[in-house]
Parts: structure tokens; sequence; C-alpha cells
């Protein structure tokens, strides 16, 4: 399955250097294969216009990001832009590779100036810090970024808008508003993440020769899913049977939430398990019975027989605090060694109750599958922090908690990750505010449980569930708008989601 990753500044660093130290390529020569992209991406858009009018300015750091800028800068001149590059800086601290490209600029007709004259620009290009900066912008600098956004023209930035810090998203002290960013080699955290999105505007990547090579077996810590949504789930046995495909036990739903069951079971039965049996109220067997006439029914009483037929367990959706929840959500993890989803509810029951969670973490360490989902305020509850420290860092939060369960754990919000104790962790950059409706999270929880039930591994099961449900969500407000969006309308479109649209992340073409 394709993905693309996301990396962080250390990250990004150590592979420019394996590209150049250990694999051979010189950094001039990225540099170049860097300015060639940004110089056909401003091609693309300006270059049937006439060259002698178009004037562009590049304001240019001291560091290699810089020297990015002096290259573009030469280019530019070769196909008779006018260019005036403004350098931000003192250059005795200039990069090697920043002074080689300078020298071979003065051979070009470019003017080069130490301050950004007032005069009407048709571009101008951020190449003032890369993914480097990890202190906020201030003095000579602030006002050289303050003077860029304060132009009324097209900006592009390169590699990525400075005064974003590059892991987090977060605006350093202030930031260039850039209308385009050209990312080299890899995404970059900050430019899809956090604030640096709307900073960003539209993102291209563009190849240098930075690529999975350069890892040298040290993949990123961060990817998200760059394929056909029918490309990512488990193939269907042509031969198969309602057996084949996975049998569901959920146990969800009190008679004030029946509504969460009905929800969870519509949805594992839409992303394709064979069979659906619920496990709730006797009050709730009419709603059921009507509402999801395809599943099974069942109460407390058939728990036992229930989890020897099950593939696969779910708990917690609508599922309440009373005692007799605890109960189930007990005998699920200490009379079952089924792959396990523990959501809402089921989440809260277990927050208050270590002894359940300790259990839980062992079994984990012995192999058991397990997948939580819970959204800040669950996850708050689970390890407690504050909604607003998890916010900060939503990802370490999840990954700790990951590893110390030994479980999948998807930290649900706006940026839904999913996290697992070892390897890379998967972020979704789909979706959409009208997901942010009542029942959105039992569909997810049912779509998960539903792929697991055919055989996925947990944390392929969780990630690619979460993909395709805000693939749905998209497909809904694409239809009815983000007013209208209600959870069974997520439901509705997880089978037009499967056949005709991409998983592929929109973030790369022009901001939602």
């Amino acid at each position: 399955m394709q993905v693309e990753y996301l990396v962080t500044s250390e990250e990004m660093k150590q592979y420019d250097a394996n590209t150049i130290d250990i694999l051979g390529i010189p950094g001039m020569v990225l540099m170049e294969r860097a300015a060639l992209g940004a110089f056909s991406l401003i091609e693309e858009k300006f270059g049937e216009r006439e060259k002698s009018g178009l004037h562009v300015l590049i304001m240019a750091g001291m560091g290699n990001n810089g020297g990015d800028g002096l290259a573009l800068a030469r280019l530019l001149s070769e196909a008779e832009y006018q260019v005036t590059v403004f350098c931000v800086g003192n250059p005795q601290n200039a990069s090697e590779q920043w002074k080689k490209q300078k020298m071979i600029l003065e051979h070009f007709p470019v003017k080069i100036c130490d301050k950004m004259e007032e005069q009407e620009y048709t571009i101008m290009v951020d190449a003032l810090f890369g993914v480097g900066l990890s202190r906020e912008i201030e003095g000579d600098y602030a006002r050289a970024v303050a003077a860029f956004n304060k132009a009324d023209t097209y900006k592009l930035a390169l590699d990525i808008p400075s005064g974003i810090h590059t892991d987090t998203g977060e605006v350093m002290g202030c930031a260039v508003q850039a209308d385009m960013t050209v990312t080299f080699g890899i995404f970059k955290r900050g430019i899809l993440l956090g604030p640096g999105k709307s900073y960003a505007g539209e993102v291209k990547l563009v190849p240098v020769g930075i690529t999975e090579r350069s890892f040298l077996g040290r993949e990123p810590s961060l990817f998200f899913y760059q394929d056909t949504i029918k490309n990512l789930l488990p193939k269907r046995n042509p031969g198969g049977n309602k057996g084949t495909f996975g049998k569901v036990l959920l146990i969800a739903g009190t008679p004030k939430m029946a509504g969460a069951a009905v929800l969870s079971a519509r949805a594992a039965y839409r992303i394709g398990a064979g069979m659906v049996k619920v496990i709730t109220q006797e009050e709730n067997r009419i709603l059921m019975q009507s509402s999801v006439p395809e599943a099974l029914f069942g109460t407390a009483e058939d728990l036992d027989n229930s989890m020897e037929w099950a593939d696969v367990v779910a708990i917690g959706p609508g599922l309440g605090l009373e005692p007799s929840a605890l109960k189930l959500l007990e005998s699920v993890i200490r009379r079952c060694s089924l792959p396990l989803l523990i959501d809402a509810d089921g989440l809260n029951l277990l927050a208050e109750n270590k002894t359940l969670l300790g259990e839980l973490a062992g079994q984990g360490q012995d192999g058991r599958p397990i997948i939580l989902t819970p959204h800040v305020g669950e996850l708050s509850r689970l390890t407690g922090k504050s909604v607003l420290v998890l916010k900060e860092n939503l990802l370490g939060s999840g990954k700790a908690l990951a590893r110390q369960l030994h479980a999948i754990v998807v930290a649900k919000d706006a940026r839904t990750f999913t996290c697992r104790p070892e390897g890379s962790d998967c972020v979704n950059l789909r979706g959409n505010s009208g997901m942010a409706t009542a029942g959105s999270g039992d569909v997810l929880t049912g779509m998960i449980i539903g792929l697991l039930a055919q055989k996925m591994d947990a944390f392929s099961a969780a990630s690619i569930g979460v993909s395709l449900h805000a693939c749905a969500g998209d497909m809904v407000v694409e239809k009815i708008g983000e007013h209208a969006c209600m959870a069974g309308d997520i439901i509705n479109e997880i089978q037009p989601a499967i056949q005709g649209r991409k998983a592929e992340q929109e973030m790369t073409s022009a901001n939602r």
C-alpha cells in the first residue's frame, strides 16, 4: 500500500545527510533539483505571460534554504524574468552551498540587495529559513517577514514558510503567509499540521533525490495513506460465506442511547463484516431488529456463548456507566481472548478502574490485539492529563498510552492519530467539521471492528478505518454541506467512498 511520510526537522536533516554522505548525491545536486522543482511550478502558473513584465523578489537567508532561493533566482533569470534577491543576515555566516550559489549567481543579471525595495513584484519567494528554525523570529528577520507579508502579490515559500516550526506547525513569533509552499523530497509535519497548514497555502511536493533509500532502515515516525480506498481494504474471497468475512460481537447501547448500537452495527456490516451480533438491553430489541434486521440480537445473559461464537469484540458505544456495564467490560477483558476494541463508555469505565486497566495492559503485552478509540476528553480521563496539554501534543500522548497498554490507540480530534507501541504512526488528514456530530464515533467503531473481523491486523484496521471514515464524511459534505451532516449519512457513503474516491490527502491541492 502506498503511503506518504511526514517528517520532523531532525528526521529530514538525517535523511538529507544520508543522501549526501552515504548515497553519494552531492548537496548541490539536491539544491539544483529543489530550485528546478520550484521553477517548474512558477512556470506552470506564470509561464504564459510576457517574462519582461514579471518581476520576482526572492527573500534569501544565509542557510541552504537561502541557497535554494539563489539557485531559483538564476533559473528565473535565464528564463528572462526580472529577478531581485533580498539577502537577510550576515554573509560571513552563510553555508558553503549558499556561498557557491552566490558565486554562480554573480554571472547572471540578478539584482542583489540587503533591503526590500518598495516596488511592485509579480511573485515573491520566501527562502529565509528552512527546516532548522528552532527559536522565535525577531529583529531584522521579523521585519523582513513583516514587509514580505505586507506586499499584495503572489507569495511562494520554499520547503516550509519561514517562521513555522517544522515539527508542530506552531508560529515562531511571526511567519510568512504563503499562497503556495513547494516542499522538497518529503512532506514536513509543520505544513500539514497545526497552524502551519493555514500559512502554507497550497502545498506541492517535488522530488529532489531524497527517497526511501535515504531512510537507511529508519523510516519516518509519521505517515498518511496515499492510495485508493479500495486498495487499502482486505481482499474478498470469491468463494467465501458470511462466516468467512468475520463475526462481530458488539456490546453497546442502553435504552437511552440505543442509537449508538444501531450505528455501529450498520457500519460494521457496510464495511464488509459477515455477521454482527449486538449484546444490548432487552428494551432495545424492537429498535435493533427494525433498524438493523441483518444483526443478531442478544442480552447480557447470552454473553459467554456469544464470545465463543465471535471472532472479534467491540464494547462501549452508548453502554452507560452502570455497574452492569462494568460487569460486561470485566467479562470481555477477563473471560475472553479475542481481538478487542474499547470505545466511549467502555473507555470511561476503564479510566475509573486502574486494576482493570493494568490487566488489559498485561494482555496487550502477551499479544492480544487491543484497540482503544478515545477522543481527547476520554484520553484525558485515561491519562490524567488536561485536554489543553493533550491538544498540544496529541500524537505524543497517544503514543505514550499505546506503549503503556501495548495497544493501538486512536487519538481522535480534528486531526486523528493512530498510534502503536512501536513503529511509525498514522495521521488522518481528511475529514471536516460536519463530522463533529453525535454518533460519528459510533460509526467509526463499527468500521474498525468490521475490518478487524476480516482479519486485518489491529493497526491497519484502525488507521484505514479512520481514513475511510473521513473520506465518507467528506463525500457527505460535498453533497449536503457541513451543517447538515449526520452520522447515518456517513454510513451511507462508505461504499461510494470505497468504489469511487481516493484516500489521497487533499492538502496537495487548495486549502479546504
